[in-house]
């Protein structure tokens, strides 16, 4: 059963220096055909894939409240026109402190929205500079205000670490600032420096001075104690919530399920194919209007492929990869099928294995990455 929708709007109003998504600057760009060849993709796409009701909805991209206050009311339509959704549906969209009006966060509610999520990265205003977001930290607190004064109660916001010239002083104030919000969720996430960014550029060049791995550890380790001294629980490597506030839609690609992708560059995951969207705007509303679906690439997951995704993936998650789920799922023991890689990382203290679970160290969280390349063997 396919339970959750992953929906791309690829405009921004200003692209970031670290940011490698499918993106194109806003102006100028044929947003309402995007919108209608979107609307044409869920139709056609649920035609074929079809569902009973969807338990996750997510907004992301780009920037989805780049729109203007009609294409987004029109947008929502779309999605609740086209969509089957379940009685206590989790419908977030990404948004950017500074462009979230009321006008536009009232549209959201009245269409069923019940998750903000907020780019925020840093309560740095200097940092917020350089890393090329136009937001500044009293934008943040106002969006905020804002979301709680339409009535939302489910709001999340992103945090990066171990950006440019940031100290760990840096860092620990902007946790500070975060937890004065009062909201429910936090992602955090460490600078990643990808092809065709700002960054990666000034960084070829040596005009890039990131903080190092130790320090990065350091934050890491920061973020942990002060989010558990907090009562936020760690439910996955680099998110945090208050009980009964984990995203739901994330753990749907940790859990390995079926999910769908709408839009331009999109990526889905469907009856063992995933699949991902041509990018190119112009490419994409093309094969919409052609009465095809705009795919790319296609790949059938083979079954050790699956049991791969099921341990990398389900190892994010702070509870780990459940071995019963496991055995029901493929028929087989991951303590069998992947002895000496799991034998490897319990010497190393990366990882423990109880009963029911295996799951990440603390210090195996540190170095998850590591881990996680451990089990793309060949099974």
């Amino acid at each position: 059963m396919i339970q959750a929708a992953y929906i791309h709007i690829p405009f921004c109003e200003h692209i970031c220096h670290y940011c490698d998504f499918n993106k194109v600057f806003l102006k100028g760009q044929p947003v309402d055909d995007y919108l209608q060849a979107l609307d044409q993709e869920m139709k056609m796409t649920l035609a074929q894939y079809p569902t009973n009701h969807l338990q996750t909805i997510f907004v992301g991209g780009g920037t989805p409240t780049s729109l203007n206050e009609q294409q987004l009311y029109r947008f929502c339509e779309s999605i609740n026109r086209n969509l089957p959704k379940a009685e206590k549906l989790e419908f977030t969209f990404e948004a950017n402190p500074g462009d979230l009006t009321k006008e536009k966060l009232q549209i959201l509610k009245d269409a069923g929205v019940n998750r903000i999520s907020l780019g925020v990265q840093t309560f740095n205003d200097e940092l917020l500079k350089k890393i090329g977001r136009v937001h500044r930290a009293k934008d943040v607190y106002q969006s905020v205000e804002n979301a709680k004064k339409v009535g939302f109660e489910n709001i999340s916001i992103d945090l990066i670490f171990s950006l440019p010239t940031q100290t760990i002083t840096d860092f620990e104030e902007s946790l500070i600032e975060a937890f004065s919000l009062d909201i429910t969720h936090y992602s955090a996430y460490s600078l990643i420096i990808e092809p065709k960014t700002v960054f990666y550029n000034l960084l070829k060049k040596g005009k890039l001075a990131t903080p190092g791995e130790d320090v990065e550890a350091a934050m890491y380790e920061l973020l942990m104690d002060k989010m558990e001294k907090q009562g936020f629980k760690q439910y996955e490597i680099s998110n945090f919530s208050k009980p009964g506030f984990e995203s739901k839609h994330n753990l749907t690609y940790w859990n390995n399920e079926y999910y769908y992708g709408f839009g331009a560059g999109a990526h889905s995951y469907l009856n063992g194919i995933r699949r991902s969207n041509s990018g190119p705007l112009k490419k994409y509303i093309e094969q919409i209007n052609s009465g095809v679906l705009p795919i790319l690439e296609d790949h059938l997951v083979t079954k050790a492929e699956q049991m791969e995704e099921e341990m990398f993936l389900g190892l994010r998650k702070t509870e780990g990869v459940s071995i019963s789920h496991f055995i029901e799922k493929f028929d087989r023991d991951p303590r069998d099928i992947f002895r000496n890689e799991i034998a490897d990382l319990i010497t190393k203290q990366w990882i423990e294995v109880e009963k029911e679970k295996i799951f990440l160290t603390k210090k195996g969280r540190l170095l998850g990455n590591e881990v996680f390349q451990s089990f793309l063997v060949t099974v």
